[in-house]
């Protein structure tokens, strides 16, 4: 007998995949209720993290792609500075896309241009202006993260959680390879 996919009564009130599972269920051939629930749920969350990453961001006058392009940047650690051909290959877009990127971020001088010793691709890095709205952006969101985590779940079951999920994640990469950072489109 395959387990009940929904939430108990007693865990609170029905999500959204509780709700149409029974509906669709049946029209997809084969499939285990457990397991496409479970893949419903992970897709949704997934989604509503996206949800919450955009709000933040424009909170502070960014945008997602701006804001994962001013975290590279971030993470290359000091002097904070990339190509344009280094950050469109770690962030996964075209060399257009990160071209109208950077001209945006240097507008609202959040990072601004390096001199090269070739000239052809001149590096950019983040200025002050730019590590303080990254830093803010980052602290907001991470703080809205916690507490709503917090307000799910207890610490046991975020251990528990973190557990399951890396397992479940070690086993997709094995299949499929690494899976792609935030904000890459891989």
């Amino acid at each position: 007998m395959t387990p009940d996919p929904t939430p108990s009564a007693a865990s609170g009130p029905r999500d959204s995949v509780a709700a149409e599972l029974d509906s669709w269920i049946g029209q997809m051939s084969g499939a285990d209720p457990t397991t496409e629930a479970a893949r419903q749920r992970i897709g949704r969350v997934s989604r509503q993290f996206e949800r919450l990453l955009a709000e933040v961001a424009a909170g502070h006058q960014l945008t997602v792609g701006d804001w994962t392009a001013l975290s590279a940047l971030q993470r290359s650690g000091p002097p904070y500075q990339r190509t344009p051909k280094q950050l469109a290959e770690e962030l996964g877009v075209t060399a257009g896309t990160m071209s109208v990127r950077i001209d945006r971020l240097t507008q609202a001088g959040l990072v601004e241009p390096v001199p090269a010793a070739d000239g052809r691709s001149r590096p950019v890095r983040l200025t002050d202006l730019g590590r303080q709205r990254w830093s803010r952006a980052t602290r907001d969101r991470t703080t809205r993260e916690h507490d709503l985590l917090a307000d799910a779940l207890n610490p046991h079951e975020l251990d528990q959680l973190n557990h399951l999920l890396a397992r479940l994640l070690t086993r997709l990469e094995i299949e499929y390879g690494p899976a792609p950072r935030h904000g890459q489109q891989r």
